[in-house]
């Protein structure tokens, strides 16, 4: 199933079945409950109902249970025995014995007899079938009723009944339990008739909410769908100008098409950019190459005529391109800086020392052995530093400088000249790859203009940061800065 819809459909639907089906399942057994409950009190009601009668001594045959068509009574004395039932009860079931035809009770018996014989010595008096009824002092017990369910055949019909069980004892302590059952027919319609119309509307519900969950889906990618057309447009046409539609929400989907084309806008200065660095690297070996192959073409027909010095400043010249342009390569791929610990006012003292053909002496001020020390590449912050060096040597007028001081955490090296200085509105134009300001100087004592774009470079991949500033009335201050080792 790749439709993303499709999977929010059918995972909704899921999850809505399954919380449907857990509350039906919850609603039908609390709506059992409660009925079942009521069953129960209606049948503890009929079943202390005749227990009462029972702790009076009315005898079996009068108990008034003859017209609890709805309530079926079973009486059991203390052995088992049935020793009286309600009127039409042909089966039972659940009340601990199956047996419906009353069976005399030898104690009840007894107790019949000795009232018989001695009731004009006690008061008593005959009813209309000639019995005597003599009121008693038993007692119905008070303990909760335990509850069972069974089934009664009653005049012929059968049905589930809830039976409540509830101990009677006589005047003669004749020990009687009373089986009253109320019918379970309504809760099993109830809950019939809820399940029923549970297992109908859930289908619809279910369709309901696939649906719904569908259409808002596919409302909400709409936005998605229209950013992929766009990005499969500018893949086919490479054309990174194009930027995907952002919508006027402020959900995650605006959020994605505000980064695309955030990323888009990046790529396409990065490829502009590398196409510039192309275009801008090879007109710089075009002409120390041409100068190069004409100054051989020419020694290859008047040997006398070669300029061996001029064809050996165009060869470094090219050799030192070619390895700025290397490493720029390296930096733009993403090369990570070493981790060595470099004593920066010892590598400052090192690249001074060797520079003896400079036109002006360089004025050095480092700190005492134990200055600021920071972490990298030794070669890169080396190449730094002489790139820093070599444009002030190139713009000085009499003097060069440079100082190393501890700021802020960090390194600071400083080089400053007197020469023309840097213009405010040029001073971050000047670290752009192939950037000269003085655009009628000559290559040969210009540069290629990769300097000070590979000085900023390395700075910031060494966590730095390369500034420029005015020194006074004339003159430019370069302050390199790099955070401190760990």
């Amino acid at each position: 199933m790749r439709s993303v819809r499709a999977r929010a459909a059918l995972g909704a639907t899921v999850v809505v079945a399954l919380a449907v089906v857990a509350a039906g399942l919850g609603v039908l057994l609390v709506l059992r409950a409660n009925l079942t409950d009521q069953a129960g009190l209606q049948a503890e009601v009929a079943a202390r109902e005749t227990a009462g009668q029972l702790a009076l001594d009315v005898p079996y045959g009068k108990l008034g249970m003859s017209d609890e068509e709805d309530h079926p009574v079973q009486v059991t004395d203390e052995g088992g025995r049935v020793v009286a039932v309600s009127k039409d009860l042909e089966a039972i079931a659940g009340t601990g014995t199956d047996r419906v035809t009353p069976q005399p009770s030898p104690a009840a018996t007894e107790k019949s007899d000795d009232d018989h014989d001695g009731h004009d010595d006690h008061g008593g008096h005959d009813d209309d079938d000639g019995v005597s009824i003599t009121p008693g002092r038993g007692e119905v017990s008070t303990d909760a009723p335990h509850f069972s369910n069974g089934t009664a055949t009653v005049d012929g019909d059968s049905a589930d009944y809830r039976f409540a069980s509830i101990e009677a004892t006589n005047s003669a302590g004749l020990t009687l339990t009373v089986h009253a059952g109320a019918p379970l027919a309504a809760e099993q319609r109830a809950v019939a008739s809820v399940r029923g119309a549970m297992l109908a509307g859930l289908p619809v519900v279910l369709l309901v909410v696939a649906g719904v969950t569908w259409l808002v889906t596919r409302r909400a990618l709409r936005p998605v769908e229209g950013i992929r057309r766009e990005m499969a447009a500018i893949t086919a046409s490479e054309d990174l100008s194009r930027r995907v539609p952002e919508p006027g929400s402020h959900d995650e989907i605006a959020r994605l098409a505000r980064t695309t084309n955030e990323t888009l806008t990046a790529l396409e200065a990065s490829v502009d950019r590398q196409r510039r660095f192309v275009a801008d690297a090879s007109h710089e070996l075009r002409s120390p190459i041409a100068s190069l192959r004409t100054q051989l073409e020419v020694g290859a027909a008047h040997p006398e005529l070669l300029d061996v010095e001029g064809a050996v400043a165009d060869t470094v010249r090219l050799q030192v391109l070619a390895a700025d342009l290397l490493l720029l390569a390296r930096l733009d791929a993403g090369e990570r800086p070493g981790k060595a610990r470099v004593d920066v006012g010892a590598l400052v003292h090192e690249e001074v020392s060797q520079r003896t053909g400079d036109r002006i002496a360089v004025t050095v001020s480092v700190p005492e052995p134990g200055g600021p020390e920071v972490t990298g590449s030794r070669g890169q912050l080396a190449r730094v530093i002489g790139n820093l060096l070599d444009n002030a040597e190139r713009h000085a007028e009499s003097s060069v400088a440079v100082a190393v001081r501890a700021e802020r955490g960090g390194a600071v090296v400083a080089v400053t000249d007197d020469g023309a200085g840097v213009p405010e509105a040029e001073r971050e134009r000047i670290f752009e790859r192939f950037v000269r300001l003085d655009d009628a100087r000559a290559r040969d004592d210009g540069g290629a203009g990769l300097g000070l774009a590979i000085a900023r470079d390395v700075a910031t991949r060494h966590g730095g940061r390369l500034t420029v500033a005015g020194a006074g009335e004339h003159g430019a201050r370069f302050e390199l800065w790099l955070p401190g080792s760990r």
